[in-house]
């Protein structure tokens, strides 16, 4: 399983590698800019307003990225062993790979990891998490609502996702995650806690507790390298609490 010193000297590699060209400042604004875009305005992410520019590009690889495998990390914990088995975990709409990734790193053996998102900057960051962490894996371009699922057993995730995706890829996208898991492989939807922001979540729900998963609504106290609390802290960012809310689909579950 994963250690808090890896993930430490993870952040540390990150930060050398997001500001060698620019400065602290400069991606503590571009983060309360970006914050405005993730938190309350998240239809704009489809249009790829996160990754608009070199210093939003920094602020979420350095803030939101590791804040998603802190959280992810700690649902998988909390899930136990049923969502620990797979061996290889597909990551829909990976972003900067690092979702992934924690699931992979708290597998009972580290899953090879592939992610797919439509940023070819997304991708590039992906792959280097992933070789960052140690892991074994890859990411392409392709879009999450169409992209091929991995032949079962195997691990499908969609952090962040699902809500960037339009009315009809997100419903289609949900009879395919189902059926995934029907054949056996092990499902994981993480999403913000607010309702506000995600109105397809009861629908999302309700179609899988009836196919025999679990839904929940998680709050844990993080760990945070001293350098991550400091750029939420100076963005005016509440980093005390990691919030989200999650769908779980797994045989063993």
């Amino acid at each position: 399983m994963e250690s808090p010193d890896r993930f430490a000297a993870y952040y540390e590699a990150l930060e050398a590698r997001h500001l060698s060209e620019l400065t602290f400042a400069e991606v503590r604004r571009a983060l309360q800019a970006l914050s405005s875009v993730y938190v309350e305005r998240r239809g704009r992410m489809a249009e790829g307003a996160a990754f608009d520019g070199a210093g939003k590009r920094a602020a979420f690889a350095l803030y939101y990225g590791p804040m998603h495998f802190l959280l992810v990390r700690e649902i998988v914990r909390a899930l136990g062993p049923a969502v620990r088995a797979p061996r290889r975990i597909l990551d829909l709409g990976c972003g900067t790979g690092t979702a992934g990734a924690a699931w992979a790193l708290e597998c009972e053996s580290r899953a090879r990891v592939e992610g797919v998102d439509r940023s070819g900057w997304a991708v590039a960051e992906a792959r280097w998490t992933v070789a960052r962490l140690g892991l074994d894996g890859r990411a392409a371009r392709a879009d999450a609502a169409t992209a091929p699922l991995p032949v079962p057993p195997a691990g499908v995730l969609a952090a962040f996702t699902v809500n960037e995706l339009a009315e009809e890829p997100r419903r289609w996208l949900l009879a395919r995650l189902v059926e995934a898991a029907r054949i056996g492989s092990t499902v994981l939807v993480v999403e913000p806690i607010s309702r506000r922001v995600i109105p397809w979540w009861p629908e999302w729900a309700e179609a899988v507790r009836a196919a025999g998963g679990r839904e929940d609504e998680w709050r844990f106290r993080p760990d945070l390298p001293d350098r991550l609390a400091l750029l939420g802290k100076a963005a005016g960012l509440d980093s005390r609490e990691l919030t989200g809310r999650s769908l779980a689909l797994s045989p063993g579950l």
